[in-house]
């Protein structure tokens, strides 16, 4: 990682996925209804879903066990993606190429998801520390000290 990464939506792998989602959406809105409750619902929440648990991963990257095991999940998801996208082409309901470049994400996506993985302790630095900014609606050690001295 060439610059710091404060927020998860900052990384370029969960980028990559909302590219994906987006037109994972796209296609499928020419999908038969009949396809609504199954096929179209399953490959969407399965192109979201990646996205979800690269954010859960984020959230737990000081725990390298755990952050490795919600980026497994995440990339799952991508295959399971990858098999919808396949099941779509044989009904017919997307064209090849459309398939080849929706896979073609994916595998991009999984290959990110595989470099984090083995690279994880770069995002879990043993030494990190959150410090968090003191706010207003939380009492600072010099006014419980004044509340004190004022009874």
């Amino acid at each position: 990682m060439s610059s710091y990464v404060k927020h998860f939506s900052e990384l370029k792998v969960y980028q990559k996925q909302r590219e994906l989602a987006r037109a994972v959406f796209d296609v499928t809105k020419t999908f038969p209804k009949e396809e609504r409750f199954s096929l179209t619902d399953q490959i969407r929440r399965s192109s979201r879903s990646i996205g979800a648990q690269i954010a859960e991963a984020w959230a737990k990257r000081l725990y390298p066990k755990h952050f490795v095991a919600k980026l497994s999940d995440a990339d799952g998801e991508q295959q399971e993606t990858q098999h919808w996208i396949t099941e779509a082409a044989d009904c017919s309901y997307i064209s090849l190429e459309t398939a080849e470049d929706l896979a073609t994400l994916c595998t991009e996506i999984g290959r990110m998801l595989g470099a984090m993985i083995k690279k994880a302790d770069t995002f879990a630095k043993p030494d990190y520390k959150l410090q968090e900014e003191e706010l207003p609606y939380l009492p600072t050690s010099d006014s419980r000290l004044n509340a004190d001295s004022e009874n």
